[in-house]
């Protein structure tokens, strides 16, 4: 599992995947996005710009993300 620690209050899906290190740039992670691959906690979500906060979980191709304050 990987953890990304928050700087601000949130963090957006597309900055978390980059910072995990799951996806090179911004537009890759919006478009394993807009595919539908990366979920929220359980639930897919299409947003690149979806605000997570702490104890949010992230998963892609099987890899958990957690955000951490």
């Amino acid at each position: 599992m990987e953890v990304v620690k928050l700087r601000d209050e949130y963090i957006k899906l597309g900055q978390a995947l980059k910072a995990a290190g799951v996806v090179e740039t911004g537009s890759d992670a919006k478009e394993v996005i807009a595919k539908g691959a990366v979920t929220v906690n359980g639930e897919v979500d299409l947003r690149r710009g979806r605000k997570l906060y702490g104890g949010d979980i992230v998963v892609f191709h099987g890899e958990e993300i957690k955000i951490e304050d």
